[in-house]
């Protein structure tokens, strides 16, 4: 994680001042579990996570909230303020201040999606087979949630029908027994930095 976050850091910023860094993958995949490594290896990053940007009636259609609550502000320099969701009381709670801090992680199902990817420092891309992911998160939130993941599944697989994130990865992060393995992704390399991989020899794990 040391040696990735050193990566992240030393990135050109992306969206005013900030190096915006997506975590993209199927639901169920280890996305907040990396994210949260993450930003604690870059000393206490700011975390967004896009299940407070989406709601029930728009899983997918939360992008002009994204743009006008972060990207806009972040791109001025200021601090961004967005309305976490309430999955419970399903209404947007008051508005919570999100920093504009020298590297930001955005993580959830489509934080790759063209209309991010413009303002985006690094798109990783945690590399887990839909099913395989999907299985997880069916067994992470038991059987009271198995309607929304029904409903879940088919919306994730029209999203990324329409609008691929995995082909724009420049990273793809695979979940080990320990640890994790990083691969050069789809996207081509990282500039300066395409050595920390290993292209050519074995992919760099932790």
């Amino acid at each position: 994680m040391r040696q990735l976050a050193s990566l992240l850091r030393r990135l050109p910023p992306s969206c005013g001042p900030v190096r915006l860094i997506a975590v993209d993958g199927h639901a169920g995949s280890g996305k907040s579990t990396l994210a949260g490594r993450l930003a604690e290896a870059l000393g206490g990053a700011p975390v967004l996570r896009l299940d407070d940007l989406a709601s029930h009636e728009e899983l997918f259609s939360w992008t002009g909230r994204l743009l006008s609550q972060v990207i806009e502000p972040f791109g001025r320099g200021e601090t961004a303020h967005y309305a976490p969701y309430d999955w419970r009381a399903r209404r947007f709670g008051p508005p919570r201040p999100l920093p504009a801090a020298p590297v930001v992680l955005v993580e959830g199902v489509g934080a790759g999606r063209r209309a991010l990817r413009p303002f985006l420092a690094c798109l990783l891309w945690m590399d887990m087979p839909p099913e395989e992911a999907w299985a997880r998160g069916r067994s992470r939130d038991g059987e009271e949630q198995r309607e929304f993941w029904d409903g879940w599944v088919a919306a994730e697989m029209r999203h990324f029908a329409d609008d691929p994130s995995r082909p724009h990865a420049a990273l793809l992060v695979r979940q080990l027994k320990q640890g994790y393995e990083v691969l050069p992704g789809p996207a081509g390399d990282l500039g300066p930095y395409r050595d920390f991989t290993h292209r050519d020899g074995p992919p760099a794990m932790w």
